[in-house]
């Protein structure tokens, strides 16, 4: 029997490449996006276009805080999982217009977990971020770190995800897996992210901003590693433990829920000025830099430990930067025709 997914923000950079590999794997996906111009329209348009030349797909395009909307798409598709991926993204945009972050990340989220309440799935799997980490400065971050201490209002509402999906997970028995993403680059990522701004003013000759004067450093994860993580955990159904004492170390598996937390990242802290060079190498161009203070909101490191991603799935993503982001490239000159 074919399996079937819903996915929320299907048309959205991490939801197309999430689509586009369930499909390809036999499943049938329905998505939904409000395709909103918070970045470049045609760029999701044309990711569902592409989603829709297969004949599993079908989408929806509406806001997933809408009253009723997801749960009527629940109660008539029945999912097999669920993805969660819509939300308001952006660290530095929940500076300037935080109430878009309440009504897509909050409401939105609210609107999702009475929908799988109402009609459960075998597994729901909510999109979180390394953001949560905030101020933390223990590195790697481990999912069983304590994090209390973000740094933006778009962290904030991610974490307050987490605490909503745990309630849900323990008050009505849903099986939840929260999955915190680390700085995701590659072929058809959003316009408004570092790697396309870098390459775009690189090719036309243009300074780049380098915030924190370029000491900064993150867990680069390549598109492909973070759908296969997310796969890979649609299989690895939490459990409620009969005690505490079941759970075994490392593992964030809450001790009253059937809810976890899974790190997805690339395991390694790269120098931005290292991520930099790579885009230098890939178009041949140097980078002329515009040295900048840190941004409000920002961290100046992120590094993901992905153990348990890898105890329960086998998968740890690898993809080194100076291969990931020559694919981007590629895939850059050939969309923007430069």
């Amino acid at each position: 029997m074919t399996r079937k997914a819903l996915v929320t923000g299907s048309s959205g950079f991490i939801g197309f490449h999430l689509s586009r590999q369930l499909l390809a794997a036999g499943w049938e996906v329905l998505g939904i996006d409000a395709m909103t111009d918070y970045y470049d329209v045609a760029l999701k348009e044309r990711r569902q276009a592409m989603l829709s030349q297969n004949a599993g797909f079908r989408t929806v395009n509406d806001r997933i805080e809408a009253p009723g909307v997801l749960r009527d798409m629940m109660a008539d598709f029945r999912p097999d999982a669920v993805i969660h991926l819509a939300a308001q993204a952006g660290v530095r945009h929940s500076i300037d217009n935080p109430e878009s972050y309440v009504e897509a990340n909050l409401i939105g989220t609210f609107r999702l977990l009475e929908a799988i309440r109402a009609v459960p799935p075998k597994h729901s799997l909510l999109a979180s971020t390394s953001s949560v980490y905030g101020a933390n400065t223990d590195m790697p971050y481990a999912e069983t770190q304590k994090a209390d201490t973000q740094m933006s209002f778009y962290a904030a509402t991610k974490k307050a995800n987490e605490a909503m999906a745990h309630s849900y997970a323990h008050l009505y028995d849903l099986r939840v897996t929260m999955f915190r993403f680390f700085t995701v680059y590659g072929p058809w990522g959003r316009p408004d992210m570092a790697p396309i701004k870098f390459t775009k003013a690189i090719l036309a000759g243009q300074p780049i901003d380098v915030y924190n004067h370029g000491d900064m450093r993150r867990d680069f994860t390549y598109i492909d590693d973070l759908v296969a993580g997310i796969i890979g955990l649609i299989d690895a159904v939490p459990q409620r433990p009969a005690s505490a004492a079941d759970i075994a170390p490392g593992d964030s598996l809450s001790p009253v829920a059937p809810y976890r937390v899974v790190n997805i990242g690339n395991s390694e802290s790269v120098a931005l000025t290292d991520f930099i060079a790579a885009i230098e190498a890939a178009t041949g161009k140097t980078a002329i830099r515009n040295l900048m203070a840190m941004q409000p909101g920002d961290v100046p490191a992120t590094w993901a430990d992905a153990s348990l991603l890898q105890s329960l799935t086998g998968h740890r993503p690898k993809t080194q930067v100076a291969e990931g982001v020559a694919r981007f490239v590629e895939w850059y000159r050939d969309y923007y025709r430069v």
